[in-house]
């Protein structure tokens, strides 16, 4: 059963329009030890939440693990990862964090709780939700 996660990227340093560009696209730059282990744990096929930090502050598109994690060449030391992540679709209704903030249902979600993580798990009862309120049909 594929897992879910969310990404998050500064849309100034790599937005949706890119990763749509590129179709596929390493995502490099994590340099948070719970977020690395999170991409190590993505498989080939799992499903993310691409979502806009700092500037917008919300879901946009959802990306599909391409390539499961490998050494992130873009790190000049330590023990950093990387995957590569395949464009699937814009979200039809962008989902903000306010929205997200304001239903009870999603209290308990990472980008709550720990908003400064770039990479986190997205329970399947969360991923639904998320899904219902952008209008996302998988």
């Amino acid at each position: 059963m594929p897992q879910f996660w969310l990404v998050k990227s500064e849309p100034d340093a790599f937005s949706w329009d890119q990763q749509v560009a590129n179709d596929i696209e390493p995502w490099t730059g994590v340099r948070n030890y719970m977020a690395r282990n999170n991409l190590r744990a993505m498989k080939q096929g799992d499903l993310a939440f691409f979502y806009h930090s700092n500037e917008g502050k919300e879901i946009v598109g959802v990306v599909q693990v391409a390539r499961e994690a490998y050494p992130d060449t873009t790190a000049e030391k330590g023990d950093w990862s990387a995957v590569d992540m395949k464009a699937v679709g814009p979200m039809p209704v962008p989902v903000t964090l306010a929205a997200i903030k304001a239903d009870p249902r999603l209290a308990d979600i990472a980008l709550v709780r720990q908003s400064r993580l770039s990479v986190m798990a997205i329970s399947p009862e969360h991923w639904d939700i998320l899904c219902e309120m952008g209008q996302w049909k998988s």
